[in-house]
């Protein structure tokens, strides 16, 4: 069986424009290829942008590192659904349309998941950004893009910095210190089971726990509660996902809020995951059998 592994220009090895984070498209394959020739499955990495791409030619596709999706969404869209018709997509191109957006979160939380405040603004004006500050009362607010990953177009600000220019849908919520302090939980899930557990730090000075901005990731066992808290977050769905992963952060009252759900290209950290290749290759594998 072929296997597609949908990368993107600035990931794709080779590309003249490779992103510097690229090396973790590196280690995804690394730890795919072998787990999944095992199972009798060939896996290529292929940029979903591709012209020359046969999907009727793959029995599946997997959205992997696809980290230009924002800046182009319709297409990206459009192309997963073009991919659908023609082969198995993981996961669905419905579920990636929802998760595409950040409001998403909007539904997870009239489902009971625990986020922590936001405001939504569509057309960031001087008066809405002042007025971001009184309203979550707080004077420190991350500034995120709606359509958006990798902390792409996102700012820390102070009450009276000046603002800054934000072109997209934005969305606003308090700068939780324990980002640095603790730093973010994330727990990777493979067909609704925990691959492993880890905790994202930033380096010295930042917030940015991406390693493009020098963070850096280990592993962890979580405790119940906080495992809990992200079976929570995964049982809002309708179905289950091949992969997930749920990223956290941890509010002063010490429970943990919801940060992202991530659906659609989430790094999956197989270097803090030795068996994730295993895990993934077993349940393709499976969900190809039944399907």
């Amino acid at each position: 069986m072929k296997i597609a592994y949908l990368s993107s220009q600035v990931t794709q090895p080779g590309s003249p424009i490779r992103r510097a984070d690229a090396f973790e498209h590196d280690y995804m394959m690394r730890a795919l290829r072998p787990e999944f020739a095992e199972r009798g499955m060939t896996i290529t990495d292929i940029c979903w942008d591709d012209e020359r791409a046969d999907w009727s030619d793959y029995d599946a596709a997997l959205i992997g590192t696809t980290w230009d999706y924002w800046d182009r969404q319709t297409d990206f869209l459009e192309t997963l659904e073009t991919i659908e018709r023609h082969t198995a997509l993981f996961n669905p191109s419905a579920l990636v349309r929802w998760n595409s957006d950040k409001t998403y979160l909007k539904d997870l939380a009239k489902r009971g998941a625990n986020l922590i405040p936001t405001l939504w603004i569509d057309d960031m004006t001087p008066d809405l950004y002042q007025a971001a500050f009184r309203e979550l009362g707080e004077d420190r607010l991350v500034f995120k893009r709606q359509v958006g990953a990798g902390a792409s177009g996102q700012h820390l600000l102070s009450a009276g910095d000046p603002m800054p220019d934000m072109p997209h849908r934005m969305m606003v919520q308090p700068f939780l210190p324990t980002i640095r302090t603790e730093g973010e939980l994330s727990f990777v899930f493979v067909d609704g089971e925990l691959s492993h557990a880890l905790l994202k730090r930033a380096k010295a000075g930042d917030y940015r726990i991406q390693s493009a901005y020098g963070g850096h990731e280990d592993p962890i066992q979580p405790m119940r509660a906080d495992l809990d808290a992200a079976h929570k977050i995964l049982s809002t769905l309708d179905d289950t996902p091949l992969y997930a992963r749920v990223d956290m952060l941890r509010h002063p009252d010490g429970s943990l809020r919801l940060m992202e759900l991530e659906l659609i290209e989430p790094y999956l950290y197989p270097e803090q995951g030795p068996r994730l290749g295993e895990r993934l290759a077993r349940a393709v594998a499976a969900r190809l059998k039944s399907g």
